[in-house]
This record gives structure tokens, C-alpha cells and sequence, in this order.
């Protein structure tokens, strides 16, 4: 029997959707003070099946982040701690002998890649050759041991962390492979207000909160799928075009630009967004919301934006303009 997926314009009550984003939310708030929109961006990256790349200083509850949406999720979590002694076979698995009825025989022991959400701890303490590794199950959605491939089950997603200002002992991720990241995701430090609340909840009494499971595999994939049928108007998705085409030609403050990638990503992350907003259609201001998280691992400023102490986040908001 054919299960006949329905597209957003058959959605009656679009509300309804942004209620369960919503209680999605809620739910994350039980555990996690403030981050809203570190919170959206990575439930964007969810609902895109994208991956997504956190990056932030030590202790700001970035591991606890995806650990508890993965709870809510009701997928199955699996976390990776990179370290430069890590191998291939240490992600992806391996096989091993079994005796079997007087017989040796190889059979296949799964690694903790074969999951629904891998965190990638510290994924740039991992080397080029791990990371090689893990870049296959990223954009193929499969891992190859020996001759042999294994489908990975979905929904699939790595959510990878990395710390900024430890670089000794890392590998920093080639520019391939961060362009397979859909999103960068900056951490900040949470305000003062937050920091309070964080205190005074994780400081009285063992903070242990009832979650609720709210979604599924299968309701999951049917989001991934509405998100690709939200309507955008040639106009807008002319403007996110044009956005990824000025990175190209910015030489005086970019020395490489963004590739198509990017304008497929800012169209479906705007699409993302767009229904988490209770919207059916997306606005301009989707396109410029995504536009920062899209991009800021995509283009590489030349010598002189560096000196002038400019980052990419500064050089993406120039353009918008």
C-alpha cells in the first residue's frame, strides 16, 4: 500500500505544526536556559537533514543540548569523542571472529556511527583520516568497511562541536568537509539573567527533568519532506542567489567565495524556518536570517578584512545589506 505524503498547501492547520515546534521547544527549556536560536538553527538543521557544526567555548551545554533534542526526538543518540589516537574503525566498526558451530566465522560489530544523532565531540581533534571517515557517512548517509557498504539508518544527522581558541593538538577541517555542513552554529555566552537561572537550577538539587517525547522517525521524515514543498517566490529565491553570487565577487574583502551549496542551503533553511514560524511560504526575512549560519564556514576573507579586525559574520551582514 502507498502512503501518499501530503504537501504543504494540503496542511489545513498550519498552527498546528507551529505548536509542536512550540512544545519542541518548551520541552528543550526543561533542560537548556536561553540559546533560542542556537535551539531553532539546530532543529532547522533537523528538518533540512542537514548536518550541523556548533562551535563555542568549553562548558556552555552544547553535548547536553543534543543529548536531550535527540531524548525529545525519540532517536536513537550516540556520542564520539575525538581524539588524535581515534580510528576509522573506531566510528564506523569492524569485524570480528566468532566461533560458530565449530567454525570461525567474520561477522560485523557496529560502531556508534549507526545511529540516528551523532555528536561529534571536539571533531577537529579527530584526524584527516577519521574525518575522512565520517565526512562518507555525513554526505552519503552509508559507511564502506572493506569492500562492503552499510546504509546508515534515518533520519541521519552530525551534529559536530569544536572548540575556538584550543587549537594545539587539532586538525583543522579541510574546506570539503566543512562545506559539507549545512550550518555553523556559534555558542554564545548566555546573558546575565540566564547565567543566573543556570545557577540557581543546576545549584540547588540535582536537576533531573521529565521529558516528553514529542515526535518520531517516521514524523520526522514526514517534516524533512514539507519543508522541501514550502512555496518560495522566484523574487526571493533570486535574493538568496544573489547573496552566495556577491561572496564570489567581494575581492577586496573575500578571497573565496561560497559555492551553488550555499544558495541550495539558504533556500532550504529559510524553508525551515519558515514553517517553525507558522508560515507557508518564505519571506525575505527567512532568506537573511539563514544567510549568517549558511555562509560563515563558506567564504574565506583575504589578508586586508583580517587586518581590518573583520570576521565573516561582519562581511555576510555587509552584504545583506
Amino acid at each position: 500500500m502507498n502512503v501518499v505524503t501530503p504537501t504543504i498547501n494540503q496542511v489545513k492547520n498550519i498552527t498546528r505544526l507551529k505548536d509542536t515546534f512550540d512544545s519542541i521547544m518548551a520541552e528543550m527549556n526543561k533542560v537548556i536556559v536561553g540559546q533560542e536560536e542556537v535551539l531553532e538553527h539546530i532543529i532547522i538543521a533537523v528538518l533540512c537533514d542537514g548536518n550541523a557544526l556548533l562551535e563555542s567555548y568549553p562548558g556552555l551545554g552544547k553535548t547536553l543540548m543534543i543529548k536531550t533534542l535527540a531524548q525529545i526526538l525519540d532517536l536513537q543518540f550516540s556520542r564520539i569523542q575525538s581524539t588524535p589516537d581515534l580510528m576509522p574503525s573506531d566510528i564506523t566498526g569492524t569485524y570480528v571472529i566468532e566461533d560458530d558451530k565449530g567454525h570461525k566465522v567474520f561477522r560485523f560489530q557496529k560502531g556508534p556511527i549507526f545511529a540516528n544523532i551523532i555528536l561529534a565531540d571536539e571533531i577537529n581533534r579527530a584526524t584527516p583520516k577519521t574525518q575522512a571517515a565520517l565526512l562518507e557517512a555525513m554526505q552519503e548517509k552509508q559507511v564502506t568497511v572493506g569492500n562492503q557498504t552499510f546504509s546508515l539508518d534515518r533520519p541521519f544527522f552530525v551534529l559536530a562541536t569544536q572548540n575556538p581558541i584550543d587549537m594545539e593538538g587539532t586538525y583543522p577541517l579541510p574546506e570539503a568537509q566543512i562545506d559539507r555542513f549545512l550550518l555553523k552554529i556559534k555558542v554564545d555566552y548566555p546573558s546575565v539573567a540566564d547565567e543566573l537561572e543556570i545557577a540557581e537550577r543546576y545549584t540547588k538539587q540535582e536537576h533531573n527533568p521529565s521529558l516528553k517525547t514529542l515526535l518520531g522517525k517516521n514524523s520526522i521524515k514526514l517534516l524533512q519532506q514539507l519543508t522541501r514543498e514550502v512555496p518560495i517566490a522566484n523574487d526571493i529565491k533570486k535574493r538568496a542567489v544573489d547573496i552566495v553570487v556577491k561572496t564570489r565577487h567581494e575581492k577586496e574583502i573575500i578571497e573565496f567565495g561560497a559555492s551553488p551549496r550555499a544558495s541550495i542551503g539558504i533556500i532550504l533553511a529559510a524553508k525551515a524556518r519558515a514553517l517553525i514560524k507558522g508560515r507557508k511560504y518564505v519571506s525575505e526575512e527567512d532568506i537573511d536570517a539563514m544567510a549568517i549560519p549558511v555562509l560563515r564556514h563558506r567564504i574565506i576573507l583575504n589578508f586586508k578584512a583580517e587586518r581590518e579586525g573583520k570576521t565573516t559574520d561582519d562581511i555576510i551582514k555587509h552584504l545583506l545589506k
